[in-house]
């Protein structure tokens, strides 16, 4: 079938299969253009079809030369053909092609990560084919989690009080104001039981239940903080509640004998980032400004540079242990320039003001479309 993209909201609802493989070629060879690392060599990727996920599984694999196991929840096209994969399908299938034509292990598990069958599947792929992992990345952005009989559904929401701010409409890529109100106590409570720490902490319980994790294995988990702008939709959040329980887990974690670190990582067009409001037109601006200094970075590009980091032991740690991959987005030059724009903005501005033809190119290319090496008019085998 010939394959287009199709935009729904926040998320396209179709993925072109030659057009990921693309993405997902390019990705890695600009981690072996980048040169060898050292790192671990049997690493476990929690969520690793998309984003960051992906890009730290390719970190791993083609910079370190490692033996990796992924968990994804994605689908297949169905028999019927008249539909296509999800794209994070299709970057598993070129990630495992690629991996297999350079001689290096990778085993993917598709099912619910949260789920103790998942957990289960997983550790009997490792104890029999690894024995045990020295590296597990928690990459799992999800929209609901079910604990027994209760199924917990995270919010993206304010707290505290209603918030009213710019945004963009992503629909017609006009201005807007948008008001959020406030989370109830029990969405913050469900958010956080989603989004926080507690799966993480059971991934590394159950791993070293089993003993299929090396003593003082490195464990990374991912956040955001970014600045003020965003602060009421994300670090003041109900979102920012789950990743204040996430910083929490990662100090708990440290007494049972891994090493884990919370990456605060760049704000970039994610599935997951193009769902909260504000945050969108913040990014685009973000875009702008960053590409202008020179120092923009995607997923790989931010990945990269963390397994660099890892692979010469120079973390440089915040007051909270944490490890700031922000810090380019965060210098007071980007974020007094970024400020400046968002104050200044308006529908008559707004091209001028924001990269948004960054933004949509970054956004269509998730789902693998856009790149110019693909014939998007051809009949493909989705």
């Amino acid at each position: 079938m010939v394959v287009t993209p199709k935009v729904r909201g926040f998320i396209c609802t179709t993925a072109h299969p030659v057009g990921c493989e693309v993405a997902v070629k390019n990705q890695i060879e600009y981690v072996k253009k980048a040169g060898k690392l050292n790192g671990a060599k049997k690493v476990l990727v929690i969520g690793s079809s998309m984003g960051y996920g992906l890009a730290s599984r390719i970190s791993a694999a083609f910079a370190c030369g490692a033996a990796t196991v992924g968990v994804m929840f994605d689908k297949p096209a169905p028999v019927s053909g008249i539909k296509t994969g999800t794209s994070g399908w299709y970057n598993t299938k070129a990630f495992e092609k690629f991996a297999a034509e350079e001689g290096l292990y990778a085993k993917t598990v598709n099912g619910d990560a949260y789920s103790d069958e998942v957990k289960k599947e997983v550790i009997d792929i490792i104890k029999r084919d690894l024995g045990k992992v020295d590296m597990v990345v928690y990459s799992l952005a999800a929209p609901r989690r079910t604990v027994g009989d209760v199924t917990y559904k995270s919010v993206l929401k304010t707290t505290g009080a209603p918030y009213t701010n710019k945004s963009i409409d992503l629909k017609n890529n006009t201005i807007t104001e948008v008001t959020i109100e406030p989370a109830t106590d029990e969405e913050i409570e469900a958010t956080v039981k989603v989004m926080g720490g507690e799966d993480w902490e059971a991934w590394i319980d159950a791993l070293k239940a089993a003993d299929a994790i090396e003593d003082n294995a490195v464990t990374l988990a991912y956040n955001y903080i970014g600045p003020e702008i965003t602060h009421p939709m994300y670090f003041d959040g109900s979102i920012g509640r789950a990743k204040e329980h996430l910083l929490k887990t990662s100090k708990k974690l440290n007494e049972k004998g891994v090493r884990a670190y919370v990456s605060v990582n760049k704000a970039l067009v994610t599935q997951s980032s193009a769902a909260i409001p504000v945050v969108p037109l913040y990014i685009s601006i973000l875009y702008k400004v960053m590409k202008q200094h020179g120092n923009h970075e995607g997923c790989i590009e931010q990945m990269q540079r963390l397994w660099k980091k890892l692979s010469d032991n120079e973390l440089g740690l915040d007051s909270d242990g944490q490890i700031r991959m922000d810090d380019w987005e965060m210098l007071p030059e980007i974020q007094d320039e970024v400020k400046r724009i968002w104050d200044n903005l308006n529908q008559d501005n707004f091209k001028d003001g924001t990269d948004l033809d960054g933004y949509w190119s970054d956004f269509y290319a998730l789902f693998g479309f856009g790149f110019d090496n693909v014939d998007y008019d051809a009949d493909v085998q989705v």
